[in-house]
């Protein structure tokens, strides 16, 4: 018998509140809390603790914008500085004379090496010291890459000989390695 009062109980709390949501008879123009504050259009009067509280003024505001920091000055160099032992744009180029024979000779390539390096060289450099690739940076007569690589200076061509005899050995065994690849890839 408890359990029956208690459902009857809770369906008499929760009827009315259900009826008078699910009532169509109630008229649509019928006043309510919610009609009132609608009719109001948000401009309503908050209290706290017994204060009140002025409403938001509706219809302007002002948006602040904090700025862009403008980019500190960075500084620039035309040249860029050689890294130790390598030949970079900032190393300075070659201006002394010489020979192919004498540069091989001084870089301690053996005679019998000599058309091998000559074609290499030819086909790298065309025994121009000086010569760089722009788009990779390779340097000298045989475009040590990175020019830095080659201990001392890679726009003097001793030097750069000197660099490009240890690539060959290490790479390709010696100069006739080197020549084999190059000759059928075209780069060593």
């Amino acid at each position: 018998m408890a359990s029956v009062a208690v459902v009857g109980f809770s369906a008499a709390l929760l009827a009315p509140t259900g009826m008078a949501v699910a009532d169509p008879s109630v008229a649509a123009d019928a006043v309510t809390a919610y009609s009132l504050a609608e009719q109001e259009g948000q401009n309503l009067t908050v209290t706290v603790a017994g204060e009140d509280v002025a409403p938001a003024a509706r219809g302007t505001f002002e948006v602040y914008i904090k700025p862009k920091p403008k980019p500190k000055p960075v500084a620039t160099s035309t040249e860029k500085s050689g890294s130790s032992g390598g030949g970079s744009v900032g190393t300075p180029k070659y201006t002394g004379g010489g020979s192919k024979e004498e540069w091989m000779t001084a870089a301690g390539i053996a005679k019998s090496d000599w058309p091998y390096v000559d074609y290499i060289v030819s086909k790298e450099s065309g025994w121009n010291p000086n010569a760089t690739n722009k788009s990779s940076g390779a340097c000298g007569l045989v475009q040590a890459l990175p020019c830095s690589k080659v201990p001392g200076n890679g726009y003097n061509p001793v030097d750069n000989l000197r660099w490009g005899s240890g690539y060959a050995a290490g790479r390709y065994g010696g100069w006739a390695g080197a020549y084999a690849f190059w000759t059928r890839n075209h780069w060593w």
